[in-house]
């Protein structure tokens, strides 16, 4: 196992600073390392070993080592994909409940948990590969239509997706004024394309 770092966080760092958004930021990269351990302890669980650990600008990633390709690899990947949104949720609902236990459920670092956490579920449950999302439904497919169909279907979908988002994100930008929103959507675009390409090596 080994630790691969992004660099380009660094930059993220600086940009979030600038705007004045580092808290969120933080707490984005806290509530996603807690993200990925959901999907580290569910690998472990099925008894998957750990290839590598990435750190980047939005979030970590885990990825285990390759096994065997059949359908029961498919319901284990499909678990592991879900495990990591599972645990934004269940955080959410920890904290819901201890706010709603000592009746302060207005504090405001609750709410920038509550509201970190439910970004990260949502970021993560697009359905563009290979974010949670996509994996899921990736899986889904491979089950369904084999492993080459699932490939080519789950791109398709992945590039509708981002466009639709580019879409909607232009008219955001112009509504909030939010520097975040056209970075997320431009690390979105990279993810996709770099896949792609490393799809078609794979199906080579």
């Amino acid at each position: 196992m080994y630790i691969i770092i992004n660099l380009k966080i660094f930059i993220f760092l600086i940009i979030f600073l600038i705007t004045r958004q580092i808290k969120i930021y933080g707490l984005l990269m806290l509530f996603a390392f807690i993200h990925e351990i959901g999907h580290l302890l569910s690998g472990l669980f099925l008894g998957l070993k750990v290839h590598n650990i990435k750190i980047a600008p939005f979030g970590f990633s885990i990825a285990f080592l390759p096994t065997e390709k059949n359908r029961k690899t498919s319901i284990k990947k499909l678990i592991i994909a879900l495990a990591g949104p599972i645990t934004n949720l269940i955080v959410i609902c920890i904290v819901y409940i201890f706010c709603s236990i000592i009746k302060k459920s207005n504090l405001a670092f609750s709410t920038d948990i509550i509201y970190a956490n439910l970004l990260l579920f949502l970021f993560n449950m697009l359905p563009i590969y290979p974010l949670d999302g996509g994996r899921v439904i990736k899986e889904i497919l491979n089950i369904n239509f084999g492993e080459k169909n699932s490939y080519k279907y789950i791109k398709n979908i992945s590039y509708t997706t981002v466009i639709i988002l580019t879409m909607i994100s232009s008219i955001a930008v112009l509504i909030y004024k939010n520097i975040a929103i056209p970075i997320i959507i431009s690390y979105l675009w990279i993810i996709v394309i770099k896949e792609n390409c490393n799809t078609l090596k794979r199906l080579e």
